[in-house]
């Protein structure tokens, strides 16, 4: 007797999504693979909803030559995924992005023999890789344009952003030079209703901008310096502040720095009985252990930093954009960006030592500045009251610098973040390319302020401190750091700097007090002063103004030996040395207040290797 049609069936034990069947159905290595699926097979695939974790798992497992050896199955899902876009449905449109994101995420970075024609071959073939390239990239130009949804418009940004971080240094990135998707994407930023939805598009003209840009004429450069949509470059201004606003958010779960006042929480707190005031436990954070919490640090910033690339690509090509990165004011509950941009700068300076990662990031953002400040026009509005905002700066390392609460002068918070940068990232292994960044930023600053006579108010004594105690370290160190490259530029810049703050310093320090301490520091350092310019032969640089500072200790000690007493007061030598300024004349050279401008070029290497950090975060951000 036959069973009957009516039988129940046994539920399987573990549950599949028919998407997952669909997926294992392609990519089984049977004899049946070179033919290929049936239409409605297709249509169901792009029907139903994708399950992205399944496809990646499936595709991991993996290797460059299994791909190679499925290309018939890998062909066909392309070329179907291409098709169902040009057809414009919605749902499967959707679907095919999404799937196309997840498809080329797994695909393109595998380690292949030739990564560009070992990928052409994964993905069309020689011979159909232009036609079907071609249209691919022509109907995601016309999603991202004008796609039915920004949901849509926005996962189309996300498949080209698999693509470009997945095939960077391969051929593939010429479809995408060859069809010009500026336009598209500053359409879609501009339709965009929030920051985190331009974090994207924007990281992905930063990739593509950057693409083999010092090899040929790039006209993704070229649109970033002819753009002048501003309320398109006020959403990506906000978009950056926004993101470098939560990437230092990632420093702030780690260790609170936040300066405490007396309360009697923080007082219990402090002899371990914070666990009895009332309502301790609602808002604190975990307390780690030095070396965890130094790991956790060492992996940060998080992928987001990419922003940074186009942040300082957009800098570098427009000055609008620069206009209005330094003046956007902040929206309500808000922080304005660029104090968000210079706070997240400030913590990457005092954990640049961590990784090269870190350390890349914090020289792009310290490029940024430098072509700000670059800037005359947007210098005098960086020094002026007009620039006042509240800036939380990093104080997770010791030394710190003393607090300033409330809004202050821009240049002030930037000048503190140069000194964090100077006192946090002494090696003997120097990393002379960031110091060079931070000395040669305060050197534009304070030219810019003696020049046009503007005083600000500022704990000058901390800046003349740290810049003597970096001239101690060169000279104790000099057997580790005398050959490293462009070592001597960085040796002109300290001393210029200090010498252009004595020769010019009643322009710019706001009281007789702080000049006095300018040179009681000085003269202190008088033995290190020589010891500095004999051990690196200075006095035979033209281009170095040792001699100025030497020749002023020397005058004090002339002063002070005359005066008979060995044993003075710190306050009896500060009189000697307001005494002293009758007598005293001080020699200068030409053009201390001079400074190169910036050239890209001159970082080129440095430029490649943030592209290749940003295309690696890219990779992370695609398969979140």
């Amino acid at each position: 007797m036959e069973a009957s049609p009516l039988t129940q069936q046994a539920r399987p034990e573990i549950f599949q999504q028919k998407i997952v069947k669909l997926y294992e159905a392609l990519f089984q290595d049977d004899v049946d693979a070179e033919s290929d699926k049936p239409e409605g097979y297709w249509r169901e695939f792009f029907l139903l909803k994708p399950d992205r974790a399944s496809l990646l798992k499936i595709l991991d497992e993996f290797g460059p030559d299994d791909l190679i050896h499925l290309q018939p199955q890998t062909r066909q899902l392309f070329l179907r995924a291409v098709a169902c876009l040009k057809t414009g449905n919605g749902t499967a449109s959707l679907h095919a992005l999404e799937t196309l994101t997840t498809f080329f995420s797994a695909v393109l970075p595998k380690k292949y023999t030739n990564p560009s024609s070992d990928i052409i071959a994964v993905l069309a073939g020689l011979d159909h890789v232009d036609t079907i390239f071609t249209d691919f990239v022509g109907a995601l130009d016309s999603i991202i344009r004008s796609g039915p949804t920004l949901e849509i418009r926005q996962r189309a940004v996300e498949v080209v952003l698999s693509i470009t971080s997945g095939a960077y240094q391969t051929s593939l990135l010429t479809y995408f030079i060859q069809r010009d998707l500026f336009p598209a994407i500053m359409k879609f930023i501009q339709d965009s209703d929030s920051p985190d939805k331009v974090l994207e598009p924007f990281t992905l003209l930063g990739l593509l901008a950057n693409y083999n840009k010092f090899e040929f004429q790039n006209p993704y450069q070229l649109r970033l310096n002819d753009f002048v949509n501003e309320a398109a470059i006020q959403k990506i201004v906000r978009c950056a502040g926004q993101a470098c606003k939560n990437l230092r958010g990632q420093y702030l779960d780690i260790l609170e720095d936040l300066p405490e006042g007396w309360s009697l929480s923080h007082t219990l707190s402090m002899i371990g009985l914070g666990k009895i005031t009332p309502g301790a436990r609602a808002n604190q954070k975990p307390n780690h252990d030095p070396e965890a919490a130094k790991q956790m640090f060492a992996k940060l910033p998080g992928e987001e930093a990419a922003v940074l690339l186009g942040t300082y690509d957009f800098s570098y090509a427009n000055k609008l954009f620069c206009f209005n990165l330094v003046t956007l004011s902040a929206e309500k509950g808000e922080e304005q960006p660029i104090a968000s941009l210079l706070s997240l700068t400030s913590y990457l300076l005092q954990h640049a030592f961590l990784s090269n990662r870190a350390t890349n990031y914090a020289h792009l953002s310290l490029m940024v500045f430098r072509l700000l400040i670059e800037d005359q026009i947007l210098c005098k509005r960086i020094c002026s009251e007009e620039s006042k905002v509240t800036v939380r700066l990093c104080r997770q390392r010791q030394p710190y610098l003393p607090v300033v609460k409330g809004e202050r002068v821009l240049a002030t918070s930037l000048l503190d973040t140069m000194v964090d940068g100077i006192n946090h990232n002494l090696r003997r292994r120097l990393d002379v390319s960031l110091y060079t960044l931070c000395v040669g930023i305060t050197l534009r600053i304070i030219s810019y302020l003696s020049r046009s006579r503007t005083r600000i108010q500022y704990h000058w004594s901390e800046l003349f401190r740290s810049l003597l105690a970096l001239i101690r370290f060169l000279t104790t160190y000099a057997s580790d750091l005398k050959d490293l490259p462009h070592f001597e530029t960085l040796l002109d810049l300290v001393v210029n700097l200090l010498a252009l703050s004595l020769s010019a310093g009643e322009a710019f320090l706001p009281t007789p007090a702080a000049y006095d301490d300018l040179f009681y520091k000085v003269v202190e350092s008088g033995e290190v002063l020589v010891k500095f310019r004999d051990t690196y032969n200075l006095s035979k640089r033209p281009s170095n103004s040792i001699d100025t500072l030497v020749n002023v200790t020397a005058h004090y000690k002339t002063l002070l030996d005359t005066g008979g007493s060995k044993n003075l007061t710190s306050t009896q030598v500060a009189e000697v040395i307001k005494q002293g300024y009758e007598t005293l004349s001080i020699q200068t050279k030409e053009g201390l207040d001079g400074w190169e401008r910036y050239r890209e070029v001159d970082d080129r290497t440095l430029l490649k290797k943030m592209a290749r950090a940003t295309v690696t975060d890219v990779k992370v951000m695609v398969q979140v």
